[in-house]
C-alpha cells in the first residue's frame, strides 16, 4: 500500500482495526493491516495472526521472512521463504509467481551468507578432519545422508563409510603393484574372444524385482569369474595364476556357495548402471580398474570418482552406488569382495555359519533370498 497517501493509509488502518476489533477478521484483513502499519512490531503482530489462520499464507509467509530479514535474523527469514517455496501451488498470478520468485532468491541469498559465516568460523576444524568437514556439507545442505542399506543381511554398529580409507586396507597396495601383470593376463585373454556373461542374470527361482532390473540379462554389464559363489572357476582361473596370486593376502569374503566372487568386471560403452544397494553389509567391494579409456566414473553416497587405470579403490556397496561409461570403449575392472576390516575373527565366522544355516534350510544359495 506504499501508493496510498499518509491520510489514505491512516483510513485504511482505522478500517482494518474495526475489523480486528470486531473479533472476526480474517487473515486477509490482518495482512491488510499489516501492510499499512509503520511500526514493525505492530506489523510483525499483525502478520503472526494472518499465519495463525492460515499458516500456508503465501503473502504472510513472504511478509514474515522480509520483516525478519529486515530485523537481521536471516537464518529466521531463510525458513520462511524456503516454506514459501514448499507450498507454492501451480498456476499462481505473474504477480504472486514474481513475489515467490524473489522469495527463492531471498532465501538463496541468506543460506550463502549463513555458509560464507560458517566456514569463516569453523576454518580450523574443516582443515583438520574431512570427518568435519563433511558435517558442515550435510548441514548446509551441500550433501544428503545416505546410509547403509543392504537388501538382504545388515550386521550393526559398522561405521558408515562410502569409499575405505586406504591405510584401512594395506591389500591394495599389493594389489596395485602387479596391476600391469593383472592387465596382461586380460588383455591376452580377451585378444582370444568375448568371455564375458551378463553381470545380473536372472534367478530361476527368484523374481525379478530389484533396482537394477534393466541391467538382468543386459551384455552391456559383463562379468568374468575366476571365483563365483565362493567356487572358484577352473577353466577361468587356470587363465589368469598372476592375477589369484595376487589376491592371496587379501581377506576375501568366505561364505559357502556364496562368497567370495572375484570377476573382471565390463562396462561396454555409454553404458550406466543404475543407482542400486547392495546385499550385505559385512564385506567391501575392492575395484582395480585395469582397461579405462577416460570419461568412467562411480558414485557411492555424496562421492564422485573418476577411474583411473591401476588405482584401486574399496566402497561400501549397500551405499546408493552407480557407475558409469561414457566413452566410446569397454571399460574394464578386477572386481572383488572382502571382510570389513571392523569384524571380528569371531564375527566372520558366525555370518559364514548363519548363511550355511539358511541355505541348509533349502532352496540352495542366493543372496535374493
Amino acid at each position: 500500500m506504499a501508493e496510498l497517501s499518509r491520510g489514505n493509509r491512516d483510513a485504511a488502518c482505522d478500517l482494518f482495526r474495526q475489523v480486528i476489533a470486531s473479533g472476526n477478521a480474517s487473515a486477509l484483513a490482518w495482512l491488510g493491516y499489516a501492510r499499512c502499519c509503520e511500526e514493525a512490531a505492530e506489523r510483525l503482530r499483525a502478520v503472526d495472526s494472518a499465519l495463525a489462520l492460515e499458516p500456508h499464507n503465501l503473502r504472510a509467509l513472504i511478509m514474515k521472512g522480509d520483516l525478519l530479514a529486515d530485523g537481521g535474523d536471516l537464518r529466521a527469514a531463510a525458513a520462511y521463504y524456503l516454506a514459501v517455496e514448499k507450498v507454492a501451488p501451480t498456476g499462481l498470478s505473474s504477480e504472486l509467481a514474481g513475489e515467490v520468485a524473489r522469495a527463492r532468491a531471498a532465501a538463496k541469498q541468506c543460506s550463502e551468507q549463513f555458509a560464507s559465516h560458517l566456514e569463516k568460523q569453523t576454518a580450523a576444524g574443516v582443515q583438520a578432519s574431512p570427518r568435519f568437514a563433511q558435517s558442515i556439507d550435510l548441514l548446509l545442505g551441500r550433501k544428503q545422508i545416505f546410509l547403509q542399506q543392504p537388501k538382504h543381511y545388515y550386521f550393526p554398529e559398522l561405521p558408515q563409510i562410502q569409499f575405505y580409507p586406504r591405510e584401512a586396507l594395506p591389500f591394495l597396495d599389493h594389489v596395485e603393484l602387479v596391476a600391469d601383470d593383472i592387465r596382461a593376463e586380460l588383455q591376452a585373454v580377451i585378444s582370444q574372444g568375448d568371455f564375458f556373461a551378463p553381470y545380473v542374470e536372472q534367478q530361476r527361482n527368484r523374481p525379478a524385482l530389484g533396482e537394477t532390473d534393466l541391467m538382468v540379462n543386459n551384455p552391456n554389464w559383463g562379468a568374468l569369474y575366476l571365483w563365483k559363489d565362493g567356487a572358484i572357476v577352473r577353466e577361468n582361473a587356470e587363465r589368469f595364476p598372476k592375477t589369484l596370486a595376487a589376491l592371496e593376502e587379501v581377506p576375501l569374503t568366505q561364505i559357502r556357495g556364496r562368497a567370495p566372487s572375484v570377476l573382471f568386471s565390463l562396462l561396454r560403452p555409454r553404458t550406466r548402471i543404475p543407482p542400486h544397494h547392495g546385499f550385505i553389509n559385512t564385506r567391501l567391494i575392492c575395484h582395480l580398474p585395469l582397461i579405462v579409456p577416460g570419461n568412467c566414473g562411480l558414485r557411492v553416497g555424496n562421492e564422485t570418482r573418476q577411474v583411473v587405470e591401476g588405482k584401486a579403490w574399496a566402497f561400501d556397496d549397500t551405499i546408493e552406488h552407480e557407475a558409469w561409461n561414457n566413452s566410446d570403449q569397454p571399460r574394464i575392472i578386477l572386481l572383488f569382495d572382502a571382510w570389513r576390516p571392523e569384524l571380528t575373527e569371531i564375527e566372520r565366522e558366525s555370518v559364514a555359519a548363519m548363511f550355511e544355516a539358511i541355505d541348509a534350510y533349502g532352496g540352495g544359495s542366493s543372496w535374493h533370498d
